[in-house]
């Protein structure tokens, strides 16, 4: 698998944890700059995918996909956005991609 190039220019933000994630503050802004700089070179798709028969957020950057998350019981969409958020900074930061849509490969298997 061929890595991806890292881009020099971007500014690398930290700070995010699933602690952040959990204070959800009613009324406050939604600050999520990951996702806000990766839809101006790719896309994020918030929806019911059928297969799946759930709510998912995806997110890739027009080569790959950084992310693929499937909505919690009870989950809001603001607090998606931002697992969204921290999942795309993960990937950016530390090439760590989300996938919950997928079963994992059996390696067992022959």
């Amino acid at each position: 698998m061929e890595r991806r190039r890292k881009r020099t220019n971007r500014d690398t933000r930290g700070g995010l944890s699933e602690d952040a994630i959990r204070k959800d503050s009613a009324g406050s802004p939604l600050e999520l700059p990951y996702i806000t700089e990766l839809i101006e070179e790719g896309q994020i798709t918030i929806g019911v995918i059928r297969p799946v028969g759930e709510s998912v957020a995806v997110a890739n950057d027009g080569e790959s996909t950084l992310a693929m998350l499937v909505r919690r019981d009870g989950e809001t969409l603001s607090q998606l956005l931002k697992r969204l958020e921290l999942a795309i900074a993960r990937a950016r930061t530390e090439d760590v991609f989300i996938d919950e849509i997928n079963s994992p490969i059996d390696s067992k298997r022959p």
